[in-house]
């Protein structure tokens, strides 16, 4: 078996680093007896911000990719239009046996497409995920990319029940757990480490009470008045504590286009106000994967629209607001500490500060456990093992 491992956007670095890690404990194990699986990582290189990404890669030893297409970033056909094309001469090149695709950005679907349309076998993981919402390009990726991949990795058991409603054999489906909280599970003490608290000023004189929020997606920010109302609600909100706010290089830039920034209390290099302020909305730049672990871990509320980040909460107990008016990671509303918002500033002031004043209990879904990609690898070696 050859596997070409895509990545491409930050949320897919999570979810990749435990499978190359259980790819090389595997061949470390059986290289003498052959029942090795080869790979090679392939990085589509769909980014805004080159700096962090290196850095998440270090931080999470990621090697480093075999081959990049260094495509940048676009509006979402020309940027899956160049990943297909690009794509395409390493598979000719390569002649996989299968490519692994993870998540639902631009990357999975196009390297799919490619892929089914040259008879090379596709694995996606974190498959069956549904929001039921095709507003969401996101869920177009999804739910096209599970229709043409022949096997399919779940992070919960819905998800099979939805696959096989789009008619999806249940022999293709394999429930393994989450393997970007392995990557979490892996990296929490580390992450314990990070100074990111005191630089900020949250542990002066003691700890500090503090919310965190996350805002990416393009129907949050993009449009002035959605987005002018979700800062609302967290000014209103930052009245009880202050919030951090790392922020996307995207969104920085709708920040200042839609002229905003009168929201923060500090914004970038103004942030050593937080020590010295009972309250507010605090912007910082985007921070590495141990530093936000860390800050998320230690937060009193997470408000944010990122599936992944309702996926860490919840494994964490910390009590999270989604700002979104539906979610495809329902087992973090039934089986974890998240709720629903939506997007009226009302209700996501209400519902942030019922999640403040009675966080819901701590649980834990099924399978993740920090071993879901040892899962896959197993599947896998029986895959190459078949007569198929």
């Amino acid at each position: 078996m050859k596997v070409l491992v895509v990545a491409g956007a930050r949320p897919n670095f999570m979810k990749i680093a435990p499978l190359i890690n259980a790819l090389n404990a595997h061949n470390r194990r059986n290289g003498p007896s052959g029942r090795t699986i080869t790979y090679k990582l392939i990085h589509t290189g769909q980014h805004y911000d080159t700096k962090l990404s290196k850095l998440f890669f270090e931080e999470l030893n990621i090697p480093q990719p075999d081959i990049n297409l260094e495509v940048g970033s676009n509006s979402h056909a020309k940027q899956t239009a160049d990943i297909m094309n690009r794509f395409e001469d390493v598979c000719l090149q390569e002649k996989p046996s299968h490519i692994m695709v993870v998540g639902d950005v631009n990357s999975t679907i196009a390297c799919a497409l490619v892929a089914a349309k040259l008879s090379i076998k596709v694995i996606h993981v974190e498959a069956g995920l549904r929001s039921f919402d095709r507003s969401m390009p996101e869920e177009i990726n999804r739910v096209l990319t599970d229709a043409i991949s022949d096997i399919l990795f779940t992070t919960e058991e819905d998800a099979a029940a939805n696959l096989m409603r789009e008619g999806i054999c249940a022999d293709k489906i394999h429930f393994v757990g989450n393997v970007m909280i392995d990557t979490l599970l892996q990296h929490r003490e580390r992450a314990a480490q990070s100074t990111i608290l005191h630089q900020l000023g949250l542990h002066n004189q003691g700890p500090k009470e503090y919310a965190v929020v996350t805002l990416h997606r393009p129907s949050n920010v993009d449009d002035r008045g959605t987005f002018s109302g979700i800062l609302e609600a967290l000014a209103q909100i930052g009245g009880r504590l202050p919030i951090i706010f790392p922020v996307h290089p995207r969104t920085q830039a709708c920040l200042r286009r839609f002229d905003l920034l009168s929201y923060f209390s500090g914004f970038m290099g103004n942030t050593p106000a937080i020590s010295n302020n009972g309250g507010g909305l605090f912007g910082i730049e985007p921070l590495g994967y141990y530093d936000f672990l860390n800050l998320m871990s230690n937060a009193k509320l997470v408000l944010t629209d990122s599936g992944g980040v309702q996926e860490e909460t919840t494994i964490l107990g910390v009590p999270c607001v989604t700002l979104r008016e539906n979610t495809e990671r329902p087992i973090t509303l039934n089986s974890g500490t998240n709720v629903l918002a939506g997007l009226k500033k009302e209700n996501i002031v209400e519902c942030s500060l019922r999640q403040l004043n009675t966080p819901g209990e701590k649980r834990t879904p099924p399978l993740w456990d920090g071993k879901a990609a040892d899962r896959v690898v197993n599947i896998l070696v029986n895959e190459a093992s078949s007569p198929n």
